[in-house]
């Protein structure tokens, strides 16, 4: 019962805080309320707890908002700034965030070539960053049970359409074990266990 050598955090194949970054797209109240592909409270828990887990381990996190400065939506919801209050997220116009430069920019600036990606709609601004991501020779990770249509439908085809590409998708919980990988790990462990067991047990 006694574990390996700690594997290289930037080279392992399987996600670590060190070779990964969490991008959170377009989390906005006119987003989550036109979601129909899930109940909206799990929705919302569920990237609160990918949001957590990404500051407990210390993972670069970009945040983006669609339309914000030009009065035509609101900023991110509060739950996400609660957890993230100085990141200031990158307001775009281009529904496509790859297609904003700043946003690119910001990307690029984490290192890292695994990107566990989250945004709203499925179908559309997570299905085309991440199409444009992949191509460019990124990981892309989508995080499955965080994410919503505007129907089952939207949702399922957004989904199958990243994953053909070659996304490979996650859910929030696997990503916090993913992360924590052994008990071992004892500094983080509070803290794990209090977002995955606070959330699974809701």
């Amino acid at each position: 019962m006694t574990s390996q050598p700690m594997r290289s955090p930037e080279q392992d194949h399987l996600l670590t805080p060190k070779n990964c970054a969490v991008l959170i797209i377009d989390y906005q109240p006119i987003q989550v309320t036109s979601v129909a592909s899930m109940d909206r409270r799990t929705l919302v828990a569920n990237i609160v707890a990918v949001a957590r887990t990404a500051k407990l381990y210390g993972v670069p996190v970009v945040l983006t908002t669609v339309n914000v400065n030009t009065g035509r939506n609101q900023p991110i919801i509060h739950q996400l700034h609660d957890i993230f209050p100085d990141i200031d997220p990158i307001d775009r116009t281009a529904i496509n965030a790859w297609e904003d430069s700043d946003f690119v920019d910001a990307v690029r600036k984490t290192g890292r070539k695994k990107l566990v990606m989250a945004a709203l709609w499925t179908e559309v601004c997570l299905a085309f960053p991440a199409l444009d991501a992949l191509r460019e020779g990124f990981e892309v990770y989508p995080m499955i049970d965080a994410v919503g249509g505007t129907s089952a439908d939207a949702h399922r085809a957004g989904l199958d359409r990243i994953v053909q590409a070659g996304a490979m998708p996650v859910t929030w919980v696997q990503f916090a074990c993913e992360l924590q990988r052994d008990w071992l790990r004892e500094e983080t462990v509070p803290g794990f266990a209090e977002i995955v067991f606070a959330v699974e047990g809701h």
